[in-house]
């Protein structure tokens, strides 16, 4: 694991270009507090911090081949390089280190740039090859590593953190007012976007090449999650073996490893497959909160810990906790993500690291992958109601919606609830009438949200003039506006809710959130070759209208005790208004006439609309919340983009040996 930085250019590299990368390095170090390497000539300079994970001794980077013709700087584990070794070793290549990402350097003289198709984990790399005079830099399939690119006429930046380009001063702090609208509405700003401009991110499963002479850069996705094959088979059985292939090669380490553990089917599924390969070795973490609140998970996690023999550790996360640390929290995010429970995860992962347990499991990826969450399922059955509906034109007409269900509870409240939704004709009625009223291309998605929903209606009121003018027509549905006709619904809101909520606001804030502890988050339950069974199995027969993760649980049956399998669905949930109330009494007022208001995003009014802190009843992260991240974001963020300006007087950062 690693913090990268780069940059590449048609002419010379300056001095002040490499003082440049030396920065953007410096302030990654949190990525890598282990060790740092640096590789420049005439026209590229590399650099990493490294955390150190496998082959402890002698894995530094940056790494090179047998001839010294190849340079590579890469962030993240390719859990099957012991197989790739193997391999390359009997194809005649030799290695230089144990480290896992050496298999990159060798795979590309074997295959160039297809090298990425052999990779089985998750990474981020710049690969310079001195005789091709060519740049390749990749990232990997469910985009778990970051790579933030900064591209101008004839050169390219390039950094794991949208913090560290700042630091390198090679991009002003200029927010992008159709970047900042989406995240108004979606709590995060979707890849590949981020919230600057000139400033991209390389998208999950896409490689970019750069030729020096002639200048080229050329970009391609490399893999598509709704490209895996039918596949035919017992769903059980065959997730089942690719939960143990996954559960065996996540857990290679030279250094100690944990499980992130609440008490839900996910995290417990991972610590049980993990438990079974490193026995008496995997130790558990898991967070609650002060007064022990019913959303408080440590109790079932603590059981499930003492039935799988892990030693548990725990800690409580206080309001004062969440509240003195609320401005740092979303500098360390790196991106603006207004999700409340994200200090959770820093608080486990720093637990881990005074544990001094620097690689972390965490379940993230099944409610995405299995449909656990409501809405997602929701989502599917209404968009293939549509597209029914649609494909026989009868969306003119609402009969087809409208149908009478039988009473689901008999009691008195049950039976007046079944009286005021007139036996379910007033829920018929509303989709179709939702369903007629939006353009035939766009699935039902995001727009179930009542989060998204009040963006849609009240976003535009808070904005200031001009930034309204900017953002006028709203292009946040474009994201789930599809040509028709669809293949597969159910495969495109997998596919769909891997590339927005699974990858910005959980994988990305997990990602930073403990690099910030120097701890490498490991995600088994997103493992590429799991989700292409999963998706293969889903296009044979769906699984949607079957019961939550039914087919996960199906699979760990045997491995799990019944009340894991028996217990509801939570969450991870914190006191979220509590926590909210205390946020805005706090630094609420950071919104009158504050950064967003300054910069021309907020209207006066709308800052001061929102400094009250307003909370509809059926929200999860509203619009008073999102802005309150984003002023907070600004503030931090905009301090890292001056320090490098505060730095030209003065000395240098530490910078790069040109060696030609």
């Amino acid at each position: 694991m690693c913090g990268i930085s780069g940059f590449v250019s048609r002419r010379q590299i300056t001095p002040d270009d490499l003082a440049r990368v030396g920065a953007a390095g410096a302030s990654l170090r949190h990525r890598g507090p282990d060790g740092a390497g640096e590789y420049a000539n005439e026209h590229v300079a590399l650099a990493a911090r490294r955390l150190s994970i496998i082959d402890v001794e002698g894995g530094a980077q940056p790494l090179r081949n047998e001839d010294g013709t190849l340079a590579l700087v890469a962030n993240g584990e390719i859990y099957n390089h012991v197989e790739l070794r193997r391999a390359l070793k009997s194809a005649g290549h030799s290695f230089n280190t144990r480290s896992d990402c050496e298999t990159i350097l060798h795979l590309y003289e074997e295959h160039g740039v297809d090298c990425v198709k052999y990779l089985r984990g998750m990474f981020a790399f710049a690969l310079w090859d001195d005789a091709r005079r060519r740049l390749l830099v990749a990232r990997d399939r469910m985009g778990e590593k970051p790579l933030y690119l900064c591209e101008r006429e004839g050169e390219l930046f390039f950094a794991s953190e949208l913090k560290a380009i700042l630091a390198s001063g090679v991009a002003p702090f200029e927010l992008d007012a159709e970047s900042v609208d989406l995240y108004f509405h979606y709590q995060y700003v979707p890849e590949p976007r981020t919230p600057l401009k000139g400033v991209r991110k390389l998208d999950a499963a896409h490689l970019l090449t750069v030729d020096v002479d002639p200048w080229r850069v050329e970009e391609r996705c490399y893999w598509r999650m709704e490209d895996a094959p039918p596949l035919e088979g017992v769903p059980a059985r065959l997730i089942r073996e690719r939960l143990e292939e996954v559960g065996e090669i996540v857990v290679r380490s030279d250094v100690p490893v944990g499980v992130a553990l609440s008490g839900g089917l996910d995290s417990s599924a991972v610590a049980a497959l993990a438990a079974r390969q490193r026995p008496g070795a995997l130790q558990a973490f898991s967070v609650g909160y002060e007064g022990r609140p019913e959303s408080d998970e440590r109790e079932d996690a603590h059981a499930l810990a003492r039935h799988l023999g892990l030693p548990f550790h725990e800690v409580e996360v206080t309001t004062n906790d969440v509240v003195d640390f609320f401005p740092e929290l979303n500098y360390w995010r790196d991106d603006p993500v207004a999700d409340i429970a994200g200090h959770g995860y820093y608080a486990a992962m720093r637990l881990a690291r005074e544990r001094r347990v620097p690689v972390v499991l965490q379940g993230q990826g099944g409610d995405e992958l299995f449909w656990g969450y409501p809405l997602l399922r929701q989502a599917a059955r209404e968009s293939m109601e549509k597209d029914a509906s649609r494909r026989a034109a009868t969306l003119s007409a609402p009969l087809p919606y409208l149908s009478l269900n039988s009473p689901g509870d008999f009691s008195r409240a049950g039976l007046s609830s079944w009286a005021r939704e007139l036996g379910g004709l007033r829920e018929g009625w509303r989709r179709f009438r939702s369903h007629r009223a939006t353009p035939a291309d766009r699935l039902v998605f995001y727009d179930l949200s009542p989060d998204f929903r009040a963006a849609l209606e009240g976003a535009q009121s808070l904005y200031a003039g001009r930034f309204a003018e900017r953002v006028a027509e709203s292009h946040a549905a474009h994201l789930f506006t599809l040509r028709r006709p669809w293949s597969r619904v159910d495969v495109t809101l997998t596919r769909l809710i891997g590339a927005t909520y699974l990858r910005e606001n959980g994988i990305a804030q997990g990602d930073r959130l403990s690099m910030a502890s120097s701890v490498e988050m490991r995600l088994p339950l997103v493992d590429h070759v799991l989700v292409e069974t999963v998706v293969g199995l889903r296009k044979t027969k769906t699984d949607v209208h079957l019961p939550p993760k039914e087919w996960l649980k199906e699979s760990v049956r045997d491995l799990l005790p019944p009340f894991v399998l028996q217990r509801p669905k939570r969450g991870f949930a914190p006191p979220v208004r509590e926590w909210h109330d205390a946020l805005f009494a706090a630094h609420g007022d950071s919104l009158r006439d504050g950064y967003l208001v300054q910069s021309g995003v907020l209207s006066a009014e709308g800052g001061a609309r929102l400094a009250g802190g307003a909370f509809p009843s059926d929200a999860t992260s509203p619009l008073s919340f999102k802005a309150l991240v984003l002023e907070q974001w600004c503030r931090r963020m905009s301090e890292a983009a001056r320090a490098p300006v505060a730095r030209s007087g003065g000395s240098r950062p530490t910078q790069i040996a040109l060696s030609l």
